[in-house]
């Protein structure tokens, strides 16, 4: 009996924790309102396609399936960030630092990525098809060979991608 009371208060913990988990919509609004830096924010699933987020600090932030879409994230610190699931699709990333980001199921298709540091970024799965990527630096051929990309890929030299399936 004691057994079932503690797995009865477990279940009540765990689901009392959950909304800490939703997004903050108070923060989503602060980065669509104008605010550059949310360091660390919980900023899941937010709407931030097709703006202007050059120089943004979102180090170390929860952006997973958030939308990213023709945005400009020029000079913007991801530095740890959780992207999974995001649709970066045709996003300008060039000279962003994504350093250590999670990257997981990503969609980068079409997107600038010049000059920005992916090195220790997780790529399982993402999608890089079309993407430019000739001058990214810290990318290794370990993290490509869990990516995809297409023939107008284009990578650093020496490096390769599997084709998307």
């Amino acid at each position: 009996m004691r057994r079932f009371a503690w797995s009865v208060a477990l279940i009540g913990l765990l689901i009392g924790a959950a909304p800490a988990l939703a997004q903050n919509q108070s923060q989503i609004d602060g980065v669509l309102n104008g605010a550059k830096s949310c360091a660390g924010c919980n900023l899941f699933q937010a709407p931030f396609a097709y703006i202007d987020l050059r120089d943004a600090n979102f180090s170390g932030a929860r952006l997973i399936q958030a939308s990213f879409t023709v945005t400009i994230l020029t000079r913007a610190n991801l530095y740890g960030a959780n992207l999974s699931h995001a649709d970066m699709f045709g996003t300008v990333l060039t000279n962003a630092n994504l350093g250590n980001t999670n990257l997981t199921r990503t969609n980068l298709a079409g997107s600038w990525l010049l000059g920005a540091n992916l090195g220790g970024a997780d790529l399982s799965e993402t999608v890089f098809s079309g993407a430019r990527m000739e001058t990214t630096y810290g990318l290794t051929q370990s993290q490509l060979n869990h990516a995809c990309g297409d023939a107008d890929t284009q990578l650093p030299p020496g490096l390769t991608i599997p084709r998307c399936q």
